[in-house]
């Protein structure tokens, strides 16, 4: 069978969620080279990663037994990553994610005008992906208000049939395109990204969190405008590279990108807050000469990038939400 371009390769890295029994999610590191972090943990474990279309082998849909090392001392375990046998099934568990990964934005104040959008993969035509609609605030978004586009920014059936952003629209299909081991992308125009970006610098390693972007992210050493020319799209692609998580956009914010739009978007908050810790530690040393800025050496932080932590941002959502998204998996 053919690949699309847009179809992802199989690979043996990617951030994805954890699904617990109880609802409540986790973000963990399922990749070989080692294993998650969480900050109720002494040991840890690996989870294997869900790269096919529709969804993982061996039953329905569900979570992935694959053979752990202990995570924790008591308690339920939890499961691995969700694995789906049906598509559709995984197609909405997609966009309920993607609808909380925006209210989570709103929340942290990651809303500006017309601003900002997140794509998602569509697990049952993957030569389309999800995108926001234009003028619908982000707290206000669920699964049904998410539009599916084609390569060539058509709206397809199957989703809301609203306009979205021309731009945003040519900065997710040149990523879609030249990243086919992602299956998300989240671009904000947030203040602190914002800022940092004007100095055209990657992070610096200055704290546990920064160290999440060790050898993991790019920049973009130029401005071409607003983004709605293919070019411009393609240019922020190749900054992105061929195995980065995030980018920095000179003097226009953050791109981070995920194998689920979980790991995508919980990259983007914590690459906005080292952004801001960045710049706070930046003015301190220019205001007061004698005091050294320490960064963490290479070997630190390589050992602490094999690592990452919780973050039940979507469980909050869902309770939140009155309804509006669904935490489970049983649609």
């Amino acid at each position: 069978m053919q690949r699309s371009w847009f179809a992802p390769r199989p690979r043996n890295l990617c951030w994805a969620l954890d699904f617990s029994k109880t609802r409540q999610f986790q973000f963990r590191a399922a990749t070989l080279r080692t294993s998650s972090f969480s900050t109720t943990t002494t040991t840890t474990r690996l989870a294997a990663a869900n790269t096919g279309g529709g969804g993982g082998g061996g039953g329905g849909d569900g979570q992935s037994h694959q053979d752990f090392t202990a995570v924790a001392t008591g308690g339920d375990e939890y499961p691995g990553i969700p694995r789906f046998a049906n598509p559709n099934t995984k197609r909405q568990w997609q966009l309920e994610h993607m609808a909380g990964a925006f209210r989570v934005f709103a929340r942290m104040g990651f809303t500006e005008g017309a601003s900002g959008h997140i794509s998602v993969r569509d697990a049952v035509d993957r030569d389309t992906f999800w995108i926001n609609p234009m003028g619908v605030h982000f707290g206000l978004l669920t699964a049904r208000h998410m539009v599916r586009i084609d390569e060539h920014g058509r709206v397809m059936q199957g989703g809301n049939r609203a306009a979205v952003n021309a731009a945003g629209f040519m900065i997710h299909a040149a990523v879609h395109k030249a990243r086919p081991d992602i299956d998300a992308a989240c671009h904000m125009h947030s203040k602190y990204g914002k800022a940092w970006s004007a100095f055209g610098r990657p992070l610096d390693m200055l704290n546990q969190d920064a160290c999440r972007f060790w050898n993991n992210h790019g920049v973009y050493a130029s401005h071409g405008g607003v983004a709605l020319q293919q070019q411009e799209g393609e240019r922020i692609a190749e900054a992105l590279g061929r195995v980065n998580r995030a980018v920095i956009l000179q003097n226009h914010g953050l791109l981070t990108a995920g194998a689920t739009v979980d790991e995508a978007a919980y990259l983007y908050t914590v690459m906005e807050r080292c952004c801001e810790i960045q710049l706070l530690v930046e003015a301190a040393a220019a205001a007061a000469p004698g005091l050294e800025k320490k960064e963490i050496g290479d070997e630190a932080a390589a050992y602490t990038y094999k690592y990452e932590g919780n973050a039940p941002d979507f469980q909050y959502e869902v309770a939140m939400s009155n309804g509006e998204l669904y935490g489970g998996m049983d649609f």
